[in-house]
């Protein structure tokens, strides 16, 4: 396995990761925003992406900007946000032909750049604005995500059970943001809101390629510039608040006109990215629900047949362990119980060496089929951004490989149960 080489150095404002790779035929540039989760900003930011996607001044409809990515040989622009742990990320990437592989080509990178610059620093805007028209249509556009959510009741319960979990921390605010707010945004405060964005986010930017080193920071330093203070090396991460339920956990029952109820339980794991124990809770969540052949699959849904999906995943920067199940809405205590025996079956230790090295093996293949594109290399590495914490996705991998029996039981040890949420209908047993 090769080690993935990275330079950073701060130029314009900014940290720039050059990430030579000549495993592929593009070049890709990553630009990422992050900021404390706010519940005065969400909204606006998670706005912000579908303004700026739009096109920027030079290019200033989706059509323009379409067909100027086109004659950079089909470049892929694409913007979204995001949370991890307790702060908003905006990412804007790029991907472009490397004019390398291409005769009597010498321009693109530079011109490719150029456009993100565009892109980032100068949207469609006048007069301090962005434009009405394209404002209130990108609005309208979120309004819609936003209700979207309602109708996947996956996503709903997901929410849901954040929102009660995680009451009064910055980690329950909704990533779509919220449709209240949308009424006294305007044109001219979300334009104000991003020109702060610009000056004061913490920015990363990201160049994954097979280039010259110094040609490419030449290239960046000339084209990608902003005004702002100076970048700080050593910036603390973002506290994550922490309201634990304490001994009991809470449930919450709410109920819909569906048949199909949603049982998700949420834990605290006391730990993240940034411990030394992370590589063990990997290994415990894929050996618990991470996988088709993991406990929750095999015993609330193989043996016994009480869900329609089992599964768990962690929330690697806010130290979450989240269970989901699609049940019928009779089995809820049936359901939760054998859902719960499986924690405690992995808090005593009941795991084979073969579950281990299966579910090692297992992890180690996702984590290099990660890395066998270059989005994934890239998010990979701005994890240690995230929890301000240096562990090379190569390290990750080989921490994996020697993670232990005891290493697993003993981070297990360290799980609390939190909040348990049911979505069920509104007849049946939860009537009564």
């Amino acid at each position: 396995m090769e080690a993935i080489s990275e330079e950073v150095l701060q130029i314009n404002g900014y940290n720039l990761h050059l990430v030579q790779n000549q495993k592929f035929k593009t070049v890709n540039i990553v630009a990422k925003f992050k900021a404390p989760l706010s519940r005065d900003t969400i909204t606006k930011r998670a706005l912000l992406p579908y303004l700026l996607k739009q096109g920027p001044k030079n290019y200033p409809s989706r059509k323009e900007l379409q067909i100027k990515l086109d004659n950079l040989y089909g470049a892929v622009l694409s913007i979204d946000g995001g949370k991890k742990g307790e702060n908003h990320i905006i990412s804007l990437r790029l991907e472009v032909a490397n004019q390398k592989f291409i005769p009597n080509e010498t321009g693109i990178l530079e011109d490719a750049i150029a456009l993100l610059n565009d892109v980032i620093f100068h949207p469609n805007s006048s007069n301090n604005a962005f434009q009405p028209q394209l404002f209130d249509r990108e609005k309208n556009t979120l309004k819609q995500k936003i209700n979207a959510i309602k109708d996947d009741k996956m996503s709903f319960a997901n929410m849901r059970l954040i929102d009660e979990m995680c009451k009064d921390e910055a980690y329950s605010l909704h990533v779509h943001g919220y449709e209240e707010d949308l009424n006294s945004m305007t044109a001219e405060n979300t334009f104000e809101y991003y020109q702060k964005l610009i000056r004061e986010d913490d920015l990363d930017i990201y160049v994954l390629g097979d280039f010259d080193i110094e040609e490419m920071k030449q290239l960046i330093s000339r084209n990608l510039e902003r005004q702002s203070q100076e970048v700080s090396q050593d910036k603390e991460k973002t506290k994550s608040d922490t309201n634990s339920q304490g001994d009991k956990p809470l449930e919450i029952i709410e109920k819909q006109n569906i048949q199909q109820a949603k049982l998700h339980i949420g834990y605290r794991t006391n730990c993240t990215y940034a411990d030394n124990e992370y590589p063990a809770l990997q290994v415990f969540n894929g050996i618990l629900g991470g996988f088709p052949s993991s406990k929750l699959f095999i015993n609330v849904r193989e043996k016994n047949s009480l869900a329609y999906y089992a599964s768990s995943k962690l929330e690697s920067h806010k130290g979450l362990l989240l269970v989901f199940s699609g049940i019928a809405p009779d089995d809820y205590e049936k359901a939760r119980e054998i859902m719960e025996l499986q924690m405690t079956a992995m808090k005593n230790g009941e795991i084979t060496e073969s579950e281990l090295s299966e579910i090692k093996e297992l992890i180690v293949n996702q984590l290099l089929e990660t890395m066998d594109h270059p989005q994934g290399i890239i998010e990979l590495l701005y994890q240690q951004v995230i929890a301000n914490n240096e562990l090379k996705p190569t390290e990750l991998i080989h921490k994996i490989k020697q993670v232990k029996l005891e290493e697993v039981s003993q981070v297990a040890t360290k799980i609390e149960q939190d909040t348990v949420y049911l979505l069920t209908t509104n007849g049946g047993k939860q009537d009564e």
